[in-house]
């Protein structure tokens, strides 16, 4: 991460709750006032995690967002209102184009949560939440998880390697490019089935599966965890509450239909304040870190 993130300092079971939430949530809400929530604070929360760095996904997703929104109309012509007709007189319908703004919002903000999870909710965070319950499903699910980012370096190390003896596809040719490739797919490939024997036989050497297991972990589960874990679980209580009350209710096709009532409001509040969190806590923690330091 590009600083200081205070959120994925709490505890595992803290982190963990809260993406559930934020995505599962994110991905049956398309009322506008919850849509508006997810959009804003995940992309606020990953720029807070990853800086400048993060300025080009987030506005990498206003492109896939627009076209999104513009496709959903060509699939679903169901509406009132015909902006325009196309192709055998198909119609192009106001109706549907909300819709496809709501789905493309939908789908950005949980690219966004999912983002920021691969960043707070490291590997050994996944062992500590499920290494007792689930010890071999953990372990291949963390080793999985380690494989992109690992084959990523890799290929950056063989590619480097091959361009310093001066092999490496420095042509425009497509077919020097191609072959340059196979090679280092090849040698990623052997790497990968030798990296996988060592580890197997690390991992028998050391025992592993012989008998009963034994944990390490440094987290803890301190008081400010308790009182994070009873604030979060109220205002999920309040978002749920809002959703069986019927204030969440969006439909945009064949007419568009907003549910707007006091539960309404009360849900977006809880629901804005749950997203805000981990936002929140890292600014609060650099508002206090800058006043401190003024005061040196």
């Amino acid at each position: 991460m590009s600083g200081q993130d205070t959120f994925s300092a709490y505890s595992p079971i803290i982190n963990f709750i809260f993406y559930i939430g934020a995505i599962i949530c994110g991905m049956f809400f398309i009322h506008p006032a919850f849509l508006v929530c997810a959009v804003i604070l995940s992309a606020a929360y990953y720029l807070t995690i990853r800086g400048s760095r993060g300025i080009k996904i987030v506005l990498g997703m206003i492109p896939v967002w627009i076209v999104l929104a513009v496709i959903n109309p060509l699939v679903n012509t169901r509406g009132s209102i015909v902006l325009f007709t196309y192709f055998n007189d198909r119609p192009y319908t106001f109706e549907a184009l909300c819709y496809g703004i709501a789905l493309g919002a939908m789908f950005v903000s949980v690219i966004l949560w999912f983002l920021s999870y691969n960043e707070v909710m490291t590997s050994d965070k996944f062992i500590y939440l499920f290494g007792k319950t689930l010890p071999s499903a953990s372990l291949i699910l963390t080793m999985v998880l380690r494989l992109v980012p690992n084959y990523q370096k890799k290929i950056k190390q063989i590619a480097g390697a091959r361009k310093g003896i001066g092999k490496g596809a420095d042509s425009e040719s497509k077919r020097e490019k191609a072959e340059d490739g196979l090679t280092i797919v090849s040698a990623l490939t052997s790497w990968a089935f030798e990296g996988g024997i060592i580890t197997a036989d690390s991992m028998r050497s050391r025992g592993y599966g012989t008998g009963k297991r034994t944990n390490f972990s440094i987290y803890k589960f301190e008081t400010r965890d308790r009182l994070l874990l009873i604030i979060m679980l109220l205002l999920l209580a309040a978002v749920f509450l809002c959703g069986l009350k019927g204030g969440t209710t969006a439909t945009y096709t064949p007419d568009i239909s907003l549910a707007s009532n006091q539960w309404t409001v009360f849900g977006a509040i809880a629901y804005f304040i749950f997203l805000a969190i981990p936002t929140a806590l890292n600014l609060l923690e650099a508002l206090t870190w800058h006043i401190l330091r003024s005061k040196i």
